[in-house]
C-alpha cells in the first residue's frame, strides 16, 4: 500500500515537471530534502525561481488537491526553500515564486491538471 502511494506520487512528480518544460520552464532540481521538509521541484521561469509543490487526491472529498495544502505544510516549504537558497549561491538573489500543480483524478479517467502560480507567499 505505502509502496503503491509513493509510485503515485512519484508519477504525478514526473507528470508536473513534464507539464512545465513543456510551458517553457526550465527544471533545476526534483526532490530535494532537508531536515525542514521536501521541495517537490524547482525550476526557472526566466530569472525567477519557481518552487512547486505537487499535490494529488484521488478524490475531491475533503476539499481535494488544493485544500490539502495545511498552514503547517505552507511552513515546512518555505523553511526547506529558504534552506536551500542560502545553500546555493546560484539560487540566493533570484526573486522565488511559489506555485502548486494539483492532479485530481477526473470522472471519466485519467487526471485533471490546474498549475496555481504565486500560490502563496513567504512573510
Amino acid at each position: 500500500m505505502v509502496a503503491a502511494h509513493l509510485e503515485r506520487g512519484a508519477a504525478a512528480e514526473t507528470l508536473a515537471a513534464e507539464y512545465l518544460q513543456a510551458q517553457g520552464l526550465a527544471i533545476v532540481a526534483r526532490n530535494l530534502r532537508c531536515k525542514a521538509g521536501e521541495l517537490d521541484i524547482v525550476c526557472l521561469e526566466g530569472e525567477v525561481l519557481v518552487i512547486v509543490e505537487v499535490r494529488q487526491r484521488s478524490s475531491s472529498d475533503y476539499g481535494g488537491a488544493l485544500a490539502s495544502l495545511t498552514p503547517r505544510k505552507l511552513r515546512k516549504l518555505i523553511r526547506a526553500a529558504g534552506f536551500h537558497c542560502q545553500r546555493r549561491p546560484d539560487w540566493h538573489a533570484r526573486v522565488l515564486r511559489f506555485d502548486v500543480i494539483t492532479l485530481q483524478s477526473a470522472p471519466h479517467g485519467g487526471s485533471a491538471l490546474a498549475w496555481v502560480k504565486d500560490a502563496f507567499r513567504a512573510t
